[in-house]
């Protein structure tokens, strides 16, 4: 089942009038130059195997499971494919607790953060950073709050994002709303996305698309890198 059909199964019929009068969920522009960014596939969020969810979020608090290592092989092609076209490879992670900047906001939501290691926010093994990829530090959900990635993305000629990983109700989201309100046109890969809760997943994916950017399946944006070669 796509996640087109996920969410018009929790559509009511006066939801389905509201969009359909509002005019919201035009297919949008996708620029010329695009970048690749994978947000926060790491270890926290991934575990570090394929396992059940209710296995894996025993040991990482902020694990998708299964879900998760779906999305890591397709991300996986997507890197090759970008890298391949020239297509920039640009990863977020979360800020180490050696940062020393704490947990912040989180605090007052998670019971169990005191239990955050270094070692959980490496990259999963998979999507190990190449050679040329750029990897930007974050420490609140957004890609863009607090790090160099817009001036980045000027500074290479970038105007447009293919953006995959998680989670897709909140760092993606986030990360997907700041490029937007910063004129840049997103894509967001359906299947290289993921989320812990599966409504979460399929409603982020859903308004992301209704206000945000145009939600593409991978073999879309194959194509769109495949299409991008940039000089």
């Amino acid at each position: 089942m796509t996640w087109t059909q996920d969410a018009d199964r929790l559509l009511t019929d006066l939801d389905r009038e509201v969009v359909r009068l509002s005019g919201f969920g035009q297919r949008g522009t996708t620029g010329e130059r695009p970048a690749l960014l994978v947000i926060d596939v790491t270890e926290a969020f991934c575990g570090d195997r394929p396992e059940p969810i209710l296995e894996s979020v025993k040991r990482f608090r902020n694990s998708s499971g299964e879900a998760a290592w779906d999305a890591v092989e397709v991300i996986g092609s997507l890197g090759e494919t970008a890298r391949a076209n020239d297509v920039p490879v640009v990863y977020t992670r979360g800020m180490s607790p050696a940062s020393g900047l704490g947990p912040g906001r989180w605090a007052t939501k998670n019971s169990r953060v005191a239990e955050d290691r270094d070692s959980q926010h490496r990259i999963v093994e998979p999507l190990a950073p190449q050679d040329g990829d750029v990897v930007l530090d974050k420490a609140k959900p957004s890609g863009f709050f607090g790090t160099p990635l817009l001036s980045l993305l000027i500074d290479r000629g970038i105007d447009s994002l293919i953006v995959c990983g998680c989670t897709t109700s909140g760092c993606v989201r986030a990360t997907v709303v700041d490029a937007f309100s910063n004129n840049l046109p997103v894509s967001v890969v359906a299947d290289g996305c993921f989320d812990r809760v599966a409504v979460s997943h399929t409603v982020g994916l859903f308004d992301m698309n209704l206000k945000y950017g145009n939600v593409v399946d991978s073999s879309e944006a194959l194509a769109m890198l495949a299409g991008r070669a940039r000089d």
